[in-house]
């Protein structure tokens, strides 16, 4: 962690504006509910107005709109959120394991790791697998042969990358397997979360393209492209053969089909379905609100019959 600095320092490496208190010296990073004198914490929107007015928070980051919501040390920025992050990252300077091969790791004499990999405990990183410069992967990470990742890629423990697609064919109802002859390509940059699983491509490689974040528990399957920078919650499942943007964001829990095309700027609801291509850039939300059952199953009817009207 990085010592004790004031706002004015802060401000010196990031960026923004001080409004009050430039000498206010701060420790850590907390939320408003949790924050002492020692702490920086952010404001971004009325709804938390009355966390703001109650916050022991040494200082605040704030929009110019809310300069005037308090009267505490604070710092103005664009995106309080946005400062926030990099206000953290100053304090808590992103760690990773040490260069290197842990002892326990398995490694194909014929893998090619860049300058500062980190593999660490219980990885097996298959043949003709290619890692580059300072990418690190977590404990019993498992690449599949003739994988490639880029430069700066985080794979946390657990997550498989490179193994077979569901690549099945129906003989007289017995199932034949697919070989699955694709890989996985990884662009630089990029975060995948614990347990969660890329297949390679059947056929095709299956491509995930520079600064994608992955959150934990998610399911890729083969031949999918996940544009630059799109950004993908936990527990999401995306089908094969799938075509996603770039600068997406999907929500938790989301299901997408295979064989469907989803466009750039495209924000995926959590929970909802996705059963057809997505061609205009926006927001899309498919959820059925939660309710008591019987009055869950009345509505369902309702909106069953109405669908039949209209037929």
């Amino acid at each position: 962690m990085a010592g004790p600095m004031t706002l004015a320092q802060i401000v010196a490496r990031l960026g923004g504006r001080v409004a009050a208190g430039a000498d206010t010296l701060i420790h850590q990073v907390a939320s408003l509910e949790s924050a002492d004198a020692r702490h920086i914490s952010f404001f971004t929107g009325k709804r938390h107005r009355a966390k703001l007015e109650a916050t022991r928070a040494g200082a605040v980051i704030v929009a110019p709109e809310a300069e005037g919501d308090t009267a505490r040390p604070r710092i103005v920025a664009e995106n309080p959120y946005l400062y926030f992050a990099r206000v953290s990252q100053l304090f808590n300077p992103l760690t990773a394991q040490p260069p290197g091969v842990h002892p326990s790791a398995v490694v194909a004499k014929s893998a090619k790791l860049g300058l500062r990999a980190s593999i660490g405990a219980g990885c097996v990183v298959g043949e003709e697998v290619e890692i580059g410069d300072d990418s690190c992967l977590y404990p019993r990470v498992v690449i599949y042969p003739k994988c490639r990742l880029g430069k700066r890629v985080i794979v946390h423990s657990g997550a498989v990358i490179g193994a077979d697609g569901f690549g099945i064919a129906d003989d007289n109802g017995r199932w034949i397997k697919i070989p699955q002859v694709g890989s996985v390509r990884i662009g630089d940059d990029v975060e995948i979360g614990a347990n969660t699983t890329i297949d390679r491509g059947a056929l095709d490689d299956t491509i995930i393209e520079e600064g994608v974040k992955l959150d934990n528990q998610i399911q890729i399957g083969h031949n999918t492209r996940i544009g630059a920078h799109t950004a993908i919650a936990g527990c999401v499942g995306i089908a094969g053969s799938a075509d996603i943007g770039r600068h997406c964001t999907f929500g938790g829990a989301a299901m997408i089909l295979g064989h469907l095309k989803i466009v750039d700027h495209v924000n995926i609801s959590a929970g909802t379905f996705i059963s057809r291509s997505i061609l205009k850039p926006g927001t899309y939300t498919g959820i059925w609100p939660v309710d008591e059952h019987d009055r869950w199953a009345r509505s369902a009817a309702w909106l069953r019959r109405k669908g039949k009207q209209h037929e």
